[in-house]
């Protein structure tokens, strides 16, 4: 029989035939797809003829497409429905994939062609994103090491290599970690939770096949509970099992792992020339140098730290006050931030998860983008990964545009966290085709669903990169979509959490699980009110986790990453109760893979983008101002990375913001 992953899919929108496609298609079907991906490159380095954009550029543009199909489908369930037959895949696709992008990059008569187009580029009347497409693609050639020869290439390919087992094994340590370890809660550890979390807990526990509710490391019931529970030896309990992750010893410790992959990285930016990996990395980015990333962190980090110690004063006299005669502990902020939150906005989480139940939250989501881009959503039937995905057709005036597959619900084999991903990318060339995108989430499950306010906001968070995705129309799949500078990439995102807020989506879309009646007038106003609540101690652990990544990559590589992060906190005067969002050992967004390497302070960067963004609705027509909207699509959602973001952004809004939207959004201006 023809393996599932590498015919032609006659499925509804070619999604992947998720009903016929077994595990032990992948290992075959990726030594296939390898094999014509090399034949693919070598046929177009070979081209008698000249080089032309359409023989070399455009024809690299069309290469490893049956790859492309095989890894989506791959990276999808390794990622959202891990088991050990795919973890062991992982780490035996990890070196192959390396290999193949080092012998891709180590093409020299490949390279030599995309050089000659890169000299004669301006005589070559190429559009705008041609242009793009070019300078892209010669850039990438030379930042993997396409100009090194002898040994430096072949120590380049083996630092690529090893970089690929080393993401790879940090991922899957940090997943065994999550899914190994869980509390069990007896009846009476349950006083004080609020019954969303205690049905929470005893779901996990049936998971888990277990008579009694437990608390996992999920975050969607390790946060609550450290929110709730009056039981401070549990809460310390729970909060040490939260930070060991990665840090435990044995097989699954990250700390070496992160050791050995700052040292590579420094070896592969001095290999091309670099003074540091953070002078590589940044050089493709907005901020452009390590000097302007600290810039903003600490422009940041001072108002932030001050509202946190102020804070950390309050709660201690709160801790008092139940005769708790210690320090203010990191397990201990949570619990009491969210007795002061009830006491000063009269605002309990347990009486505002009923109003944001997961199925409306959704509605509110596409709600959002009908308004602003007459989007429409309708649910589809199409074989999917797990049972608890669902998908819908996107279309706009009738035409086709996308199709977005939901995957919202915790469970042991997902990794943490939430995240956005494209299955097929929008493009034009070769042929026309639209994406398939889908978000990921780990939320509570529940009958119904019900969410934080901060899950709302990550699922608009997230549902912001769909539609940077969905909305994409560019030629080149390669500059579609999320495939721009990572500092820019987060504005879309964190943009469409602002529209969680407009008072009249809340209204309209908050209704309660039980009596299905709106939120209050007044309890939506107090959601509101309370929209900064605590922002210090959020910016605080946020930015503590972006300058210790920065300092990790801008200079010499620490021995011992433990040590340096110690050092950096120590330098900046971290507030004792609280921790790092991502310590060392956890930190998958700089260590599980390269992407947000030396850039996890892009979402930052992004948000001060996104709160003048967002300002300029406010100063215009509100919220759902149609002119914005169309601005929004056409200068920044509609174009990838088919140019310039710092172009791109001129475009639509005229100006760069400064930093001052961000503070007075996050309420850290006074």
């Amino acid at each position: 029989m023809t393996n599932p992953l590498l015919g032609a899919w006659d499925t509804p929108f070619a999604v992947a035939p998720f009903d016929r496609i077994d595990d032990a298609d992948f290992a075959p079907a990726l030594e296939t797809a390898l094999t014509l991906a090399r034949a693919e490159i070598l046929a177009i380095a070979k081209t008698p003829e000249a080089p032309t954009f359409a023989n070399t550029i455009e024809a690299l543009e069309a290469s490893g497409k049956a790859l492309d199909k095989v890894l989506s489908v791959f990276f999808t369930v390794a990622g959202a429905d891990s088991n050990p037959v795919r973890q062991a895949l992982q780490r035996d696709f990890a070196p192959k994939l390396a290999a193949y992008s080092s012998w891709l990059y180590a093409q020299k008569p490949l390279f030599a062609r995309i050089g000659v187009l890169w000299e004669q580029r301006e005589a070559l009347g190429l559009s705008e994103e041609q242009a793009r497409v070019l300078m892209l693609t010669h850039r990438s050639f030379m930042r993997h090491g396409a100009a090194l020869s002898g040994a430096a290439e072949a120590r380049m390919q083996a630092i690529m290599a090893r970089l690929a087992e080393l993401g790879t094994a940090f991922t899957q340590n940090l997943l065994a970690d999550e899914a190994d370890w869980y509390m069990e809660l007896a009846e009476a550890d349950l006083e004080g939770l609020p019954d969303f979390l205690i049905r929470n807990a005893r779901a996990a526990g049936s998971e888990q096949g277990l008579q009694r509710p437990i608390i996992t490391l999920s975050r969607s019931l390790i946060v609550p509970f450290l929110q709730f529970s009056p039981r401070r030896d549990l809460r310390k309990r729970a909060f040490d099992a939260w930070t060991a992750r990665g840090a435990n010893g044995g097989e699954t410790d990250n700390r070496g792992i992160a050791a050995e992959t700052l040292a590579l990285r420094d070896e592969r930016a001095k290999l091309l020339g670099y003074d540091s990996f953070a002078d590589f990395k940044l050089e493709t980015e907005m901020a452009k140098t390590p000097d302007a990333v600290r810039n903003l962190l600490m422009q940041v980090w001072t108002p932030a730290k001050a509202q946190a110690d102020r804070d950390a004063k309050v709660l201690t006299e709160m801790m008092r006050a139940d005769g708790v005669n210690a320090d203010l502990a990191p397990w201990d902020w949570r619990y009491y931030a969210e007795k002061r939150r009830q006491a000063e906005h009269d605002l309990d989480e347990s009486e505002l998860k009923p109003y944001l139940q997961l199925d409306r939250m959704i509605e509110a989501a596409f709600a959002c983008a009908n308004r602003l881009f007459g989007l429409e959503f309708k649910p589809v039937q199409i074989p999917l990964y797990h049972p608890d995905c669902r998908a819908w057709e996107v279309t706009r005036d009738g035409a086709h545009i996308a199709v977005f597959i939901g995957d919202y619900f915790a469970r042991a084999p997902k990794r943490s966290g939430a995240w956005c991903s494209a299955m097929r990318g929008q493009a034009k060339f070769p042929e026309k085709q639209g994406p398939v995108v889908i978000n990921v989430c780990n939320f509570a499950k529940g009958d119904p669903a019900l969410l934080s306010y901060d899950d709302a906001r990550t699922l608009f968070h997230e549902f912001g990169h769909a539609l940077h995705q969905m909305l994409s129309d560019v030629t080149y799949e390669s500059v579609s979509g999320t495939s721009v500078a990572r500092d820019f990439v987060e504005l879309p995102s964190q943009l469409f959490e602002h529209w969680l807020e407009v008072p009249e989506v809340l209204g309209e879309f908050a209704t309660h699980a039980d009596t299905g009646e709106a939120m209050p007038q007044n309890f939506l106003q107090k959601v509101l009110d309370a929209a900064t609540f605590d922002m210090g101690f959020q910016t605080v652990e946020y930015v503590a986790s972006a300058l210790v990544d920065l300092s990790f990559h801008d200079g010499p590589p620490p021995a011992d990453p433990m040590l340096r992060q110690a050092d950096v906190l120590a330098e900046i005067d971290m507030p004792a109760a609280i921790t790092m969002r991502h310590a060392v050992p956890q930190f998958a967004h700089v260590f599980a893979g390269d992407g947000y390497s030396s850039g996890y302070y892009s979402y930052m960067w992004s948000e001060v983008m996104d709160a003048d963004a967002f300002a300029s609705f406010e100063e215009a027509g509100g919220a759902f101002d149609p002119e914005r909207a169309r601005a929004l699509e056409e200068h920044i959602l509609s174009r990838g990375g088919s140019a310039d973001a710092e172009a791109l952004y001129l475009a639509f809004r005229g100006k760069l913001p400064g930093v001052e939207a961000l503070l007075k959004g996050r309420g850290l201006d006074a």
